[in-house]
């Protein structure tokens, strides 16, 4: 979705130049993602720095390991460069169990609480100059652009809030469920819009379209 970002802090220069020296570093395996792995059990299993692990992977956000996920491990100690069988492009789907009486949701064997959901109408954005305007790829606080961060409408969605987004259907999404946080704003994001970011070509993030989603507000 092509969009235009309002005034931001200063800290948005800044966040240019973290976007430059956040380019992945050269992996010397690739992990594909089963259920239950963290960056923490990683490190421990291939016997690499978590910090390092976490800089090999700009693009993911601790909560959105899931399974079929591909990781780059740099500098692995170990020669199990693959955990898990390599299913291609396909992303296993979440299992999604809601609980509205106690407000619980279940997706990819985690638990959350949420205090509310939201019934909104999302599009999809890349890194694309094009669709960042001036600031670059960086979010409303100067921070580099990855999977998890959304564009919202702060009078809807204050900036800061964590969601469950559930409903879509894309392949550069996990798919029924997906942690994320409103941390971007855009001229065209009004009312009960989101704008979610996914790492791509412009071409290929444009094939989202527009679909209707619902959130959960984790507390």
């Amino acid at each position: 979705m092509k969009r235009f970002k309002g005034i931001k802090t200063l800290a948005a220069i800044i966040g240019i130049s973290l976007a430059v020296q956040a380019v992945p570093t050269f992996a010397d395996s690739v992990h594909v993602a089963k259920d239950g792995d963290t960056f923490y059990t990683l490190s421990k299993q291939y016997g690499v720095n978590l910090n390092q692990l976490m800089n090999a992977n700009p693009s993911v956000e601790a909560t959105n390991i899931y399974p079929g996920l591909k990781l780059n491990v740099p500098g692995a100690s170990t020669a199990k460069a693959f955990a898990a069988e390599d299913n291609g492009s396909i992303i296993t789907a979440a299992s999604l169990n809601v609980n509205g009486d106690d407000k619980v949701v279940e997706a990819w064997g985690k638990t959350f609480n949420y205090s509310k959901t939201l019934d909104v109408r999302a599009t999809a954005y890349s890194s694309a100059a094009s669709e960042n305007g001036k600031w670059g790829a960086v979010d409303y606080f100067g921070n580099p652009l990855k999977l998890g961060t959304i564009a919202v409408d702060p009078s809807v969605i204050p900036l800061g809030t964590k969601v469950l987004v559930t409903g879509h259907s894309f392949q550069g999404l996990p798919k029924k469920a997906f942690v994320a946080t409103a941390k971007d704003t855009g001229s065209a994001i009004k009312g009960k819009r989101i704008d979610i970011f996914v790492p791509g070509s412009p071409e290929s993030v444009s094939a989202f379209g527009f679909q209707d989603v619902e959130l959960y507000f984790i507390k």
